[in-house]
């Protein structure tokens, strides 16, 4: 049988002679069928209003940055999430980059962020000219892990009057930035408390996790900054998109302003009081959007049933074991993930290519921040979790259109 661990997550096993690479594909096939052609990673469903929506934008001519849909998209997504702000913008990236300059993170500043995740997270730090500090992931979540995190800053930090200092860099800890991997969400209570001992800002990474909840309620709507993504590839798009989730009336004021190039109101006058972002989402891209979230619960639902489907079919699979959400959390299964036996390691690309070439659009974790020739230098606690996650992770196709296979 395949190896559990709390929340169904893999952890190394011994060696088994009955490991085949053939049987994990025979395990997708029971689960998502057998595809006629490739089935993808995760594709967009359009089966709403997109059409009509897109068309009344059209007509109207306010197809840019400013429009009817973009008010409607933000105050949906403030219903769907229980923000109290959500500000639209370009893309996830550009939110992420907002939220740090938010969080008041500035050139020379570290911010502690995890080795696995997409780069999207490392570059917006990047952005804001502070360094990312990487630190170890959980085998439960996949995400940062707290009790690394907790001991990393018993290590390096110690309190300034600013908040925190790395006493090995000399740098100030800016923000904590947890992001929650594939869906899953990582444990915020923990992670919030060690921030709140040590005074350093959250910033949440909610990217790919819209639809997910922590303890009963969405992910990211109780963070004083959290960023979303609507990029094509995520449960709900709006082509390329992002969004900022605040509590903070005030902070959501000003992530409005200084997203939309820090333009002072007026009718016919260009004044600016500072530098802003031109980080607008065009009413086109949220004509598209709001069509989308009019049918969040029914793509949620199909990819509940998908990960299901996963789960039983892998349960007799040797070696490996399906990623199911943490215990407390509802995940929104973006990406449904299973995790090879640390024994098989080795046999992760053999299953990968025998799934790509059985017409599963397959794929390993991303390489870790710290490998890249960009972030090599930059500071970093063990990240042993994280790179036997690296080398033992695969994601399944995940779309809410596939139609699950689940007797």
């Amino acid at each position: 049988m395949s190896t559990m661990y709390e929340g169904g997550v893999g952890i190394p096993a011994t060696k088994s002679d009955r490991f085949d690479v053939r049987m994990i594909v025979a395990a997708v096939q029971r689960a998502a069928g057998t595809p006629d052609g490739m089935l993808a990673l995760h594709e967009p469903v359009f089966a709403g209003n997109e059409i009509t929506y897109l068309e009344q934008c059209i007509k109207s001519t306010f197809v840019s940055s400013v429009g009817k849909f973009v008010d409607r998209f933000e105050s949906m997504l403030e219903q769907v999430t229980g923000a109290r702000r959500a500000i639209a913008v370009v893309n996830g990236t550009a939110a992420l980059h907002a939220c740090f300059r938010l969080a008041g993170v500035q050139p020379g500043d570290e911010v502690i962020s995890p080795a696995l995740t997409f780069i999207a997270t490392t570059n917006a730090i990047a952005y804001c000219g502070a360094s990312p500090h990487f630190v170890d992931s959980s085998l439960r979540t996949l995400g940062m892990d707290a009790q690394a995190l907790g001991e990393r800053l018993d290590a390096i930090a110690q309190r300034s009057a600013t908040g925190a200092t790395n006493r090995e860099t000399g740098r100030r800890i800016a923000a904590i930035a947890p992001m929650h991997t594939f869906g899953h969400p990582v444990d915020m209570d923990a992670i919030t408390a060690i921030a709140a001992h040590w005074n350093i800002p959250v910033v949440e990474d909610a990217a790919e996790s819209l639809g997910s909840t922590y303890r009963g309620h969405a992910v990211g709507s109780q963070a004083r900054l959290a960023a979303l993504s609507f990029n094509g590839n995520k449960i709900v798009t709006t082509g390329g998109g992002g969004a900022i989730l605040t509590n903070d009336e005030e902070l959501g004021q000003r992530a409005k302003h200084i997203t939309t190039t820090a333009k002072l109101p007026h009718k016919w006058a260009f004044v600016h009081d500072e530098i802003g972002f031109n980080y607008r989402l065009p009413n086109l891209n949220a004509a598209l959007g709001c069509a989308q979230l009019e049918q969040l619960d029914g793509f949620l639902t199909s990819k509940r049933r998908l990960a299901v489907a996963y789960d039983r079919a892998f349960a007799g699979v040797p070696g490996v074991a399906f990623v199911r959400e943490p215990e407390g959390t509802t995940s929104n299964y973006w990406l449904n993930t299973i995790l090879l036996d640390e024994a098989h390691a080795d046999r992760r690309d053999a299953a990968l290519t025998a799934l790509n070439d059985s017409g599963f659009g397959a794929r390993p974790a991303w390489t870790l921040m710290h490998r890249l020739p960009m972030f090599t230098a930059c500071p970093r606690g063990d990240l042993r979790v994280a790179e036997s996650i690296e080398r033992r992770l695969i994601n399944l196709p995940s779309s809410a259109s596939i139609q699950a296979h689940d007797d």
